[in-house]
């Protein structure tokens, strides 16, 4: 799906700018034009900016000439397609419950006796078909998609043997030529100990590396690699060895890092130059600084944060550090049943200390950062694919200031409407 377009009567662009993460202050450095026009050709923008003037005549007549759609956006503000670099969204079953056993003040361990945690979702995944894996993942792409996002991280990791794992990828695989959101795809097979190797972490991941890796690397099912770095899962010795196997592999480096206890995954990331850790809860301020000297982008998941009632990580602190930091919404059945960008603005500016301008840089360019994409998406200027949003207000900051809702009128993905508000 690629467009020829024209946007004019756009009340306000606004947009970080670059073609690699924003760190540090540079978070908080939008360009913000009035009165602004967008020109795209092939899907691609060609222009991006004031809607007087010689520029945008040039453009428009070239793309005109192309047979463009004209849209007017009627004193809309225009900001980039979000981009969720964090989720899981292709599970089986469901996990509310728990929701509720947590809500109640249940501790985890309990939850774990009752048959919770991450092994219920894995018997759950198991035991369903690839046709339900994917009808499940396709309405949860349309949720995110009507809430503005144009680019989705999807992780495996609730398989945990070979044949699941392959399924979830495959899932994802086959919903990317589906629909309008472009899936990047995630090997997490080192989610969790599988039941079958219990007390044996490091025999698992001998597993993994010997009959997993090569197969999703082979086979071209994912673009990343991932694991859960975690006292009581994985430590640093053997997500060392998982990772760099990977890595040998083609495979680019992700952590979970660092989320319960300060293990040293951040760290780790940095060690190995991962594009990017996640969770960080804990981590230590020297792993942070070892990260953004690493270039290694600091994946915030507020909504998990929220939802199990913990501290948020210090995002603030990380900006201050220099670090580059992307905000995504770790969607799963278990810890974070959620995809709400709203509240993920909301979270940001109320809670974590920052800025509209630096949440917005968060969910976009450094979102796209933390996928390898910011050549190609996270901004609207010249040369970047044309993924953006029109809102039902006149100025971009209105994503924060109308608390936890969703103002998104119209997605346009690739230079063309993908969803629209009815």
């Amino acid at each position: 799906m690629e467009g020829n377009l024209i946007v004019r009567n756009i009340a306000e662009l606004a947009t970080p700018l670059g073609r690699t993460a924003r760190r540090g202050a540079e978070m908080a450095e939008l360009r913000r034009v009035p009165d602004a026009a967008i020109v795209a050709e092939a899907g691609t923008i060609t222009y991006a900016g004031p809607a007087l003037g010689s520029g945008f005549q040039r453009a428009a007549e070239r793309a005109r000439g192309r047979g463009a759609i004209e849209v007017d956006a009627g004193g809309r503000a225009c900001v980039p397609g979000f981009v969720d670099s964090h989720t899981h969204f292709i599970f089986g079953g469901y996990r509310a419950d728990e929701f509720f056993w947590r809500a109640a003040g249940l501790p985890y361990m309990e939850i774990h006796k009752r048959g919770g945690g991450i092994g219920r979702t894995t018997a759950a995944t198991r035991a369903a078909s690839s046709a339900e894996l994917a009808a499940s993942g396709m309405s949860r792409l349309k949720v995110m998609l009507s809430l503005g996002v144009t680019t989705v991280e999807g992780k495996s990791g609730y398989g945990l043997d070979l044949d699941t794992e392959l399924r979830q990828l495959e899932a994802m695989a086959a919903l990317a030529g589906e629909q309008p959101v472009d899936i990047v795809r995630t090997f997490l097979g080192p989610h969790s100990v599988p039941r079958e190797y219990s007390g044996r972490p490091s025999d698992y991941i001998d597993f993994v590396i010997e009959k997993v890796l090569p197969e999703v690397a082979g086979r071209g099912l994912a673009e990343f690699a991932d694991i859960f770095c975690e006292e009581g899962v994985f430590g640093l010795e053997d997500s060392r060895r998982y990772l760099t196997a990977a890595r040998g592999l083609g495979l680019r480096l992700k952590l979970h890092a660092d989320e319960i206890v300060r293990l040293g995954g951040a760290g780790l990331a940095a060690s190995l130059s991962a594009v990017s850790a996640d969770h960080l809860l804990k981590a230590s301020p020297e792993d942070l600084a070892a990260m953004g000297q690493a270039g290694v982008i600091a994946t915030c998941l507020p909504l998990t944060a929220f939802t199990l009632r913990e501290p948020y990580a210090d995002a603030r602190g990380m900006i201050d550090r220099g670090v580059a930091v992307a905000l995504a919404s770790d969607l799963n059945p278990g810890s974070c049943y959620s995809q709400s960008i709203p509240l993920i603005f909301a979270l940001a500016t109320l809670y974590m200390g920052l800025s509209f301008e630096e949440t917005l840089t968060a969910l976009t360019l450094n979102g796209a950062a933390a996928l390898g994409r910011a050549e190609s998406l996270g901004s609207i200027e010249p040369g970047k694919l044309a993924d953006f949003l029109l809102l039902e207000a006149p100025e971009a900051c209105h994503l924060a200031y109308h608390v936890g809702m969703n103002i998104v009128g119209k997605v346009f993905k690739n230079g063309a409407c993908a969803c629209e508000r009815a």
